[in-house]
């Protein structure tokens, strides 16, 4: 396993349930919130200096999870996507991925056909069980408590990418 983790090139993450606890504050005026973890953050954006491409993809729309995650500097932030399989297979040609290069974090059923084909399947510990029985790596943290900065973490200090030194790229 630890082999498979050296080869990611490539993050992709669910938002509901991964980057959040999956949690809705829901307020009268419609206004739906939800809670990301700080520490998600850090690993995101530094993964994103360290030159790892991070893509997120959700079926849900929300201009402030959007708004959240290009301030990270991600620029591959897909919400409302119906069918995330078959933008995932598109980025991978455009960008000449090779399915071992990517690892994807999802935690409910609409992941399971994206994470048949990702390199690595992972989830975080509260995930739906069909999704535990085909993850590869399951977290020991939960959605949005920090399951998606262990995983980068993981992936970077294998590939020795994950230094104090955060201001200079490590390659």
């Amino acid at each position: 396993m630890l082999q498979q983790f050296r080869e990611i090139t490539t993050f992709v993450f669910d938002v509901d349930g991964v980057l959040t606890d999956g949690g809705l504050w829901l307020f009268d005026d419609g206004q739906q919130v939800r809670r990301m973890h700080i520490k998600d953050g850090y690993a995101l954006q530094l993964a994103v200096k360290r030159g790892y491409r991070v893509m997120v993809i959700s079926g849900a729309k929300s201009e402030a999870v959007r708004l959240r995650l290009t301030r990270l500097g991600i620029t591959e932030v897909h919400m409302g996507v119906e069918n995330k399989l078959a933008l995932l297979q598109e980025y991978r040609k455009a960008n000449n991925l090779v399915w071992k290069e990517i690892m994807y974090m999802g935690d409910d059923v609409p992941d399971i056909e994206v994470m048949m084909e990702a390199g690595i399947a992972c989830a975080p510990a509260d995930a739906a069980p069909e999704i535990r029985k085909i993850a590869a790596y399951i977290s020991p943290l939960n959605g949005g408590y920090g399951c998606v900065r262990q995983i980068i973490e993981k992936v970077m200090k294998l590939r020795g990418d994950w230094t104090q030194d955060t201001s200079v790229p490590s390659k």
